[in-house]
């Protein structure tokens, strides 16, 4: 079986797309997951803890 430039650049674009595909699905599943809901929403407020005080 010979490898041409062609079957390698065909390889690389489908599997590149499915790459970006599942990680995409990922990092939204991720993101939404129902227990990591307390654990963002204390990094998204724990900014404004500190406003009041001076810089450290």
């Amino acid at each position: 079986m010979d490898i041409t430039h062609s079957t390698l650049v065909l390889w690389a674009k489908s599997f590149g797309l499915f790459y970006l595909i599942a990680l995409s699905i990922g990092i939204t599943v991720y993101a939404f997951w129902p227990s990591l809901g307390k654990r963002f929403d204390t990094a998204a407020k724990s900014i404004l803890d500190d406003e009041d005080g001076p810089c450290r």
